[in-house]
């Protein structure tokens, strides 16, 4: 189980996200008391009783005045079981981009859904968006069921129907009543028929499928290190999977390989790195790479010129596919032109073409190396965030990615003499065959 979990709540508008939050924190102790008194004084006045829970997370002015989201609200709190950051994300239909923003690195979702109204069209797009995201685990909190007497046909209808919507999600239903603390932090003996955990207690206790240990090795290159002669250094933070000296490396979009002579860090040398560390790598070959290649070990990524991509559109000025935007991803920035129009919030399938290689995993294999964002270059602005689905075979992606004859064919041209070319090609075989 990790130490650490990433949350983010989502649903429709009045489904009582925030108030459901402020609970959590309020119950589990986990706001400080000068917190709770400002709270308490800007409950004055209020219908939400003596405390007004959803105030712990809508800080922004203007959320206060409306009593709604605007902003993406992260908060820190721990158990004795766990951590947590939790973002708290709009329920507005023209917030979905801050939607979007909160769940890229969120590990479980919490969708809300008033017992009163049921699912909401916002409450299946917010479950859509989840999923697009990648996330797996899902709690479905049914919320103000002290409005329908705890009626356990209602819940039912819910979950049922949520269950068309995720099938092939684990998704965790829970009855509840954030105002009154009901299946939040303990078991309600108003829902003798609710037999699951409540809410804190699935927190604690939840496995999510991050294993990024277990994936292949993914490094892009950030920084060239050249302190002096003696010492070249490829720099960056690992993405996903695990290094040791010795290994055999890949460096994309070129295709040479190498071993991994040393693992530097500031601390000293180490033999072994694994996700997230960020170290700098140096190699027993002297091999050109540059910022924005990546450094891989094992399974081969894919590169391309062109791919599928989901992408949500955050800017206000609609998508024109005659003009040219910025794409970044991992540590490498390209032009990249998209096939069809969008408008603000809308999330569609699009295929990117970029002016030069893309290095890249499916989102759903490697969030890392799977997502990107698209900058407009006029503004400078985040335009939109995309998450790749796959790669579109042409002549430009298999020029990139050289074939085990063509990388065996460079090698030995580039080799000073005759017995170095079949030393590199023996090597390299070998290298291939086990």
């Amino acid at each position: 189980m990790s130490g650490l979990l990433r949350i983010c709540t989502a649903g429709s508008v009045d489904d009582g996200k925030s108030t459901l939050i402020g609970r959590l924190l309020y119950d589990s102790r986990s706001v400080y008391e000068d917190q709770v008194s400002s709270v308490k004084k800007a409950s004055a006045n209020r219908v939400a009783g003596p405390i007004d829970f959803s105030l712990f997370t809508d800080g922004l002015r203007a959320e206060r005045e409306q009593g709604i989201t605007i902003d993406v609200a992260y908060r820190y709190f721990a158990t004795a079981k766990r951590k947590f950051i939790l973002a708290d994300t709009p329920g507005h239909e023209q917030y979905t981009r801050n939607m979007a923003t909160g769940a890229s690195t969120a590990e479980v979702a919490i969708l809300l859904v008033d017992a009163r109204h049921g699912v909401r069209p916002q409450s299946r797009r917010h479950a859509n968006i989840a999923r697009l995201l990648g996330i797996s685990d899902y709690v479905l909190a049914i919320n103000k069921m002290d409005l329908v007497d705890f009626d356990r046909g209602v819940f039912d209808d819910i979950r049922n129907e949520f269950d068309k919507i995720l099938p092939s999600a684990k998704l965790h239903a829970i009855p509840l009543s954030a105002l009154h603390g009901d299946n939040v932090i303990t078991r309600s003996d108003r829902t003798p028929w609710f037999e699951g955990p409540p809410l804190l207690e699935y927190l604690e206790t939840v496995e999510v499928e991050q294993n990024l240990f277990a994936k292949p090795f993914r490094m892009p290159v950030q920084l060239v290190l050249r302190p002096s002669h003696e010492f070249r250094g490829y720099a960056g933070q690992i993405v996903s999977g695990t290094v040791r000296v010795g290994d055999q490396i890949s460096v994309w979009p070129s295709g040479r390989t190498s071993r991994v002579k040393t693992i530097s860090t500031w601390d000293g040398d180490l033999e072994i790195a694994r996700s997230p560390m960020s170290v700098a790598l140096t190699l027993e070959d002297e091999i050109d790479i540059s910022r924005g290649d990546l450094i891989t070990v094992g399974e081969a990524p894919s590169v391309a010129q062109r791919f599928q991509a989901d992408l949500v559109w955050m800017d206000e000025k609609p998508l024109d596919p005659s003009r040219v935007y910025l794409l970044k991803h991992t540590t490498r920035t390209v032009t990249a032109e998209i096939d069809h129009a969008m408008t603000l919030n809308q999330i569609a399938a699009v295929t990117v073409s970029t002016a030069r290689p893309v290095i890249f995993d499916r989102y759903a294999d490697n969030r890392g190396t799977g997502s990107f964002i698209l900058i407009d270059p006029a503004t400078n602005f985040t335009a939109g965030a995309g998450m790749i689905s796959e790669g579109v075979r042409d002549r430009a992606s298999m020029i990139a990615r050289p074939s085990a004859a063509e990388r065996l064919a460079r090698l030995a041209r580039e080799a000073s003499d005759e017995a170095s070319a079949i030393e590199a090609v023996r090597k390299a075989l070998e290298d291939l065959l086990t």
